[in-house]
C-alpha cells in the first residue's frame, strides 16, 4: 500500500475516533487528552490551544490550596501603619494589592491597593492617612475550593485577590484571578516582568529576576561562572535539577552563591526567578 493512502486511512481513523467520542461518552479524561494530543501532532490543534484546553480540564480539578500563594509568603500591611511604614514595604515588595492585617488578632481585616496611595504622594496629606479609610474589602475563600468555582467568582464580584482560609478559620494564603488564569493561558505578564527580549533584570546590587528559559550559556557569561549545559539547557532546568522537583512559589534553594527563589511557577515548570547572589564572608 502506498505512503499516501496509508496517511489517509490514518488521518480516517483519527476522524472517526474523535468522532465517536463527540458522538457519546468518551471513556475519560485521559483518552479526551489523548485525542486532543494526536490532533496536535497532526496539526490539527495550535500547541497553544492544546495547552489551554489541557489547562481548562485542569482548572476543573484543582483545589485553591493548591495554586495558592502560602501564607509565608504574604506581604502584610498592619492596620496601624502610617505611610512611613507602607511605602518601603510596596517598594521592595512591586506588589499591587496587600491584605491589611490586625497584628493582635492576626485576622485581614482589608485589602489595600497600591493604586489608592498615590493622591497621598501627590498631595503630601501625611498627616491625615489612615488605612482604614483607603481599604477595600477582603473575601475569604476556603482551601478546598475549586478553581473554576474561583474564576467565577472573581469574574461575578470583579475581585481580583481572595484571602485563603483553613478549616478553622486561619489565614492559609492568597489568591488572586491571574494565579488562575495562568493555569489555562500560562504565563501572564505582571509586576514582576520585563522587556520581552530580556531575560535577566537587575533589581538592586545584588538581586536578579531571571527568567526560567534564560540559557544556562548566557548566565555563564553575565556572572563569570562555568555551569555546564550538558543535562539542562536553562536556568529553570537547572534549579529544578537542584530542587529534585518542580517547586512551588516561594521555595528557595542556593546553588554555590546563588539564592534563587520561585516567583512563579505551576505544577509543571519553573517561569519566573528571583537570584540574590550572597556574601561569600558570610557563608563561612
Amino acid at each position: 500500500m502506498s505512503q499516501p493512502q496509508l496517511d489517509k486511512e490514518e488521518s480516517r481513523s483519527w476522524i472517526e475516533r474523535l468522532g465517536q467520542v463527540l458522538m457519546g461518552e468518551p471513556k475519560g479524561r485521559e483518552d479526551l487528552v489523548q485525542l486532543m494530543r494526536d490532533a496536535e501532532k497532526r496539526g490539527l490543534l495550535a500547541p497553544d490551544a492544546l495547552a489551554m484546553i489541557e489547562g481548562v480540564l485542569q482548572v476543573s480539578e484543582l483545589q485553591v490550596r493548591d495554586i495558592m500563594i502560602p501564607r509565608s509568603n504574604i506581604v502584610f500591611i498592619p492596620r496601624e501603619a502610617g505611610l512611613d511604614d507602607i511605602y518601603p514595604l510596596v517598594v521592595e515588595s512591586s506588589h499591587s494589592r496587600f491584605p491589611v492585617q490586625d497584628e493582635e488578632t492576626s485576622q485581614v481585616t482589608g485589602i489595600l491597593l497600591a493604586k489608592d496611595l498615590l493622591s497621598y504622594v501627590t498631595t503630601g496629606k501625611t498627616q491625615k492617612f489612615d488605612v482604614k479609610d483607603v481599604m477595600r474589602p477582603a473575601i475569604f475563600v476556603p482551601e478546598s475550593k475549586r478553581l473554576n468555582v474561583m474564576l467565577h467568582e472573581f469574574r461575578a464580584n470583579r475581585n481580583h485577590m481572595a484571602v485563603v482560609v483553613d478549616e478553622y478559620g486561619s489565614i492559609a494564603g492568597l489568591i488572586t484571578i491571574e494565579d488562575v488564569l495562568e493555569q489555562i493561558v500560562g504565563e501572564i505578564e505582571d509586576e514582576h516582568d520585563f522587556e520581552e527580549e530580556a531575560f535577566i533584570l537587575q533589581r538592586n546590587e545584588s538581586e536578579f529576576n531571571i527568567k526560567a528559559l534564560t540559557d544556562i550559556d548566557d548566565f555563564n557569561e553575565r556572572f563569570a561562572t562555568n555551569y555546564s549545559s550538558d543535562d539542562v539547557d536553562t536556568m529553570g532546568g537547572m534549579v529544578v535539577k537542584s530542587f529534585g522537583h518542580v517547586p512551588e512559589h516561594g521555595e528557595t534553594t542556593q546553588i554555590d552563591n546563588f539564592l534563587f527563589e520561585v516567583l512563579r511557577a505551576d505544577n509543571r515548570r519553573v517561569h519566573l526567578l528571583r537570584m540574590t547572589i550572597l556574601d561569600a564572608s558570610s557563608e563561612e
